[in-house]
């Protein structure tokens, strides 16, 4: 038996192969039938049971890897594959002006950089500091944001801020397995900020700013700024400061080049300089000096006083030596009325310290004077950080100088002169207050707003008289503001001249006042800063530019109308 198997397992013999086949059943040859199968030699199984298990090993060490290992790291990034929540940035408010001109609004971004609404400004000049601009959500390197509102940085953006702000909302984002957004769906729906109208008139300011830097260009100013303002509710109707910026370009923060141009422009273009730059105010203070004079029964208004040119005031220590004191021009005989009209050194040198026979107010009570309109105090705009100004006095010069008040200090301070500081909102805001009866109002820029009103008790009967120089000023032979006077409309008026600079060698010029002068609406103030000296183009001649385009483009302001223009 163990020979036969031995012979059908291991080998066939040839004899066995011819056999006769008649004697072999019949089989299916197609069908593999009557074939004999020999076994799998066990290497070869060795080989490929090998093969298997590593292939196998491999595969759970891999699965092993990734669920294991690593497992909850590809949880967290399989989820966020699949499906995520996200921030939904709302929009801001929309900014108007006071005629229904927008502004600021929102677009979206087509450049694709920001997933959420961007920020578009008008692109009127001379707004910069009025609008301001924002900074907007930020992402760090993975997409996540670190910063989720848009942060107001200056100007209305940042005075309105809490209004213009939306409130953020969420959304479920869900994307296939390559990344693909399949699907969004909102969960927390945002809540757009809200709009903000202001009180200015962007044409009439765009209008003044063309003026200012057409009239630096020409006479060398190095900047200016201006602005108009109700005087019984204090809104701002306009308000522009030379030179300005883009606040798109600030926005953006794209471009580098002309964002470090305005860095390093000299003129400072992002200074408010109607509410953040002080500068000396000249002789646009003699009103306010007058009137206390007046209330303080230091002189009548009738009273003539004469100027030479200047006035000399003995000098005890070295009598051949007397200190001189100069007038602008020799004046001759004047009131009151017309020394506010003329601008009088003289007159104010005298009423202010006092020569010969004239007593003066003194420091004290001038101080006190200046301090109850309003200067050397901040006047509570919220447009831009306000600068709070000097009012010298004997306390101020031993602080900063460690010196004693001398009366050429006095004389001085009488012209608006010597570390005098104000802000042309200041000076604004005391305008008006002495159009408006006495009542210092807050300003501000939102249309329909009633700024606050503080009572500061003026004589009606004594401020009359500071009208009526101020109106002479504009009408009269030898006034100051002559380039104001019109006959469309009364303008009552200021001017001032301020020495700056090292040697005096530039000047500011001033304009300030109001109109109609019979029922007084709005207060003035243009102040155009150091232009050398021999410069002839003063401030009252370019505000009197800016009523020439209202008596066309805006008669309404001046009270008129529009059949009854008239174009000078």
């Amino acid at each position: 038996m163990s020979n036969l198997k031995d012979r059908y397992l291991k080998q066939v013999d040839v004899e066995e192969v011819l056999l006769d086949a008649s004697n072999i059943l019949a089989f299916n040859r197609a069908r593999m039938e009557g074939k004999r199968e020999l076994p799998i030699h066990r290497y070869s199984i060795l080989v490929v049971g090998g093969l298997f298990f590593m292939i196998a090993t491999v595969f759970w060490g891999k699965i092993f890897f990734l669920q294991v290992v690593s497992g909850e790291e590809y949880r967290v990034i399989a989820e966020r594959n699949s499906v995520d929540k996200a921030l939904i940035i709302a929009e801001r408010g929309v900014i108007y002006d006071r005629r229904g001109e927008m502004l600021i609004w929102n677009e979206v971004d087509e450049s694709g950089e920001y997933d959420f609404p961007i920020r578009a400004y008008t692109n009127r000049s001379g707004l910069g500091q009025v609008l301001g601009y924002v900074s907007y959500p930020k992402k760090d390197n993975r997409g996540f944001f670190f910063r989720t509102e848009y942060l107001g940085r200056s100007g209305a953006e940042l005075a309105f801020d809490e209004t213009l702000r939306g409130k953020n909302g969420n959304k479920i984002v869900q994307v296939d397995a390559l990344g693909a957004v399949i699907g969004e769906f909102a969960i927390d729906a945002t809540t757009s900020g809200g709009p903000v109208t202001l009180s200015i008139d962007a044409e009439l300011s765009e209008a003044m700013y063309n003026i200012i830097a057409t009239s630096s260009i020409q006479a060398g100013f190095r900047s200016g700024a201006g602005a108009i303002m109700n005087i019984h509710t204090g809104e701002i109707l306009a308000l522009t400061s030379f030179p300005s910026f883009d606040p798109e370009v600030m926005a953006d923060g794209d471009d580098i080049t002309l964002i470090n141009e305005y860095n390093n422009d000299d003129r400072l273009p992002f200074l408010n300089k109607v509410i953040g730059g002080a500068y000396a105010p000249g002789s646009i203070v003699k009103p306010f000096l007058a009137y206390a004079a007046l209330e303080n029964n230091i002189i009548s208004p009738e009273k003539i006083i004469v100027s030479d040119g200047y006035i000399l005031v003995p000098n005890p220590y070295n009598p051949s030596n007397p200190s001189r004191f100069n007038d602008w021009r020799v004046q001759g005989p004047m009131t009151m009325r017309e020394a506010i009209a003329f601008s009088s050194n003289v007159y104010f040198y005298t009423i202010g310290g006092g020569f010969g026979d004239q007593p003066g107010l003194g420091i004290t009570k001038m101080a006190e004077n200046y301090r109850r309109f309003g200067m050397g105090s901040l006047t509570g705009v919220n447009l831009a950080e306000e600068q709070i100004g000097v009012v010298p006095d004997p306390a101020w010069k031993k602080k900063v100088f460690d010196d004693d008040w001398r009366l050429g200090d006095t004389y001085f301070t009488a012209i608006g002169q010597f570390g005098f500081l104000t802000t042309p909102i200041q000076m604004l805001r005391a305008y008006a207050a002495i159009a408006n009866g006495g009542y210092l109002v807050t300003p501000h820029a939102e249309f329909g707003k009633q700024g606050e009103i503080q009572n500061i008790n003026i004589d009606q009967n004594k401020m009359k008289v500071i009208h009526e120089g101020m109106r002479k000023t504009v009408n009269y032979n030898g006034g100051t503001a002559r380039a104001l006077e019109r006959k469309d409309v009364a303008i009552a008026a200021k001017s001032g001249t301020a020495e700056v600079g090292v040697g005096n060698a530039y000047v500011n010029s001033w304009a300030a006042g109001f109109w109609p002068y019979e029922a007084p609406e709005y207060a003035f103030i243009l102040m155009m800063d150091k232009a050398p000296r021999s410069n002839a183009l003063g401030a009252t001649r370019i505000m009197g530019e800016v009523f020439g385009w209202m008596s066309v483009h805006r008669p309404e302001y001046l009270g008129i109308e529009k059949n009854d223009i008239t174009v000078e």
